[in-house]
């Protein structure tokens, strides 16, 4: 659970006025202490302990200034204690014994390695992807996990190699595929992702595939299997038409009385037109000059 507590520390230009007014205050202290002496001869102890301490005064404040920068943040410890966390931007000043860590809240990418994984038929496939993400609990960030960078690395190959495992490459049906489906698939990774990082107070904005291929021992023959996959659903696809093309020829043919098939002049005219059509060369014609029996 978080227990981010962001505060708002001192103007650091207020307390800048008030260490340069130490500062000069020490400064009278010593013209005081000098005058004193050259006027009575002794030295002025009280001139010269205000002195003193306005200028420790003024140097145990000094270390207490910082800056943050925009989408930047101060992490703020005191002797080991989780004081608060200061997000607003500009000059500051907060107690000098405060530790400052800075943690920033800008977006970041994450650019993966590519990983070789099985997918969900057992086929090696290469995929990397890429996470964008950023800090939103500095409390979470800072004392939950020991390295949160590293930590959003681990989890997000961690995530990658589960999902390229819950998904074939490819499918032939409506099945989600990682080639297919990219856009589910991603959005799939970027929710168990955000899942697995949620307790190093980060947020992903966006979890991207950025290289997907077979593994180069079997990539040639599944390049093979995609070809004669493409060249069974082509010529799936030219029967399909030559038959509709067929049916439509036949039936206008003896609607408008163009010619009187029999049963064998119409199976032999259904065959060369079958050719004609289906044929990945151009028909060459033949003349018969006889008859069909002869």
């Amino acid at each position: 659970m978080s227990r981010e507590n962001e505060v708002r520390a001192v103007n650091g230009w207020l307390m800048l006025l008030v260490i340069l007014a130490l500062y000069g205050a020490g400064i009278w202290s010593i013209i005081q202490v000098a005058m004193e002496g050259s006027a009575t001869g002794t030295v002025g102890w009280q001139s010269l302990t205000a002195m003193i301490g306005l200028w420790v005064a003024a140097m145990l404040l000094s270390p207490g200034f910082f800056i943050v920068e925009p989408n930047g943040s101060k992490v703020l410890l005191l002797f080991g204690n989780y004081k608060g966390t200061v997000k607003g931007y500009g000059f500051w000043w907060t107690h000098p014994f405060m530790v400052r860590r800075s943690v920033s809240l800008r977006a970041r990418t994450l650019n993966g390695e590519r990983l070789k994984v099985n997918d969900l038929a057992g086929n090696p496939v290469e995929i990397a992807t890429i996470v964008v993400w950023q800090v939103v609990d500095t409390f979470a960030a800072s004392f939950e996990v020991d390295d949160y960078e590293q930590y959003v690395s681990l989890q997000s190959e961690t995530a990658l190699r589960h999902n390229a495992s819950a998904y074939p490459y490819d499918a032939e049906d409506d099945t989600v595929s990682l080639r297919r489906n990219t856009d589910e698939v991603s959005e799939h990774l970027r929710n168990e992702i955000q899942e697995r990082v949620a307790r190093a107070g980060v947020k992903v904005l966006e979890a991207r595939l950025s290289h997907l291929a077979y593994a180069p021992e079997i990539a040639g023959a599944m390049l093979r299997r995609q070809q004669a996959a493409a060249i069974i659903a082509a010529r799936q696809r030219i029967v399909d038409g030559a038959v509709g093309m067929v049916e439509m020829a036949l039936n206008r043919m003896e609607a408008e009385n163009v010619i009187r098939l029999d049963e064998e002049r119409k199976a032999a005219m259904i065959s060369n037109l079958m050719v004609v059509l289906c044929s990945e060369h151009a028909a060459q014609p033949v003349l018969n000059t006889g008859t069909l029996y002869s």
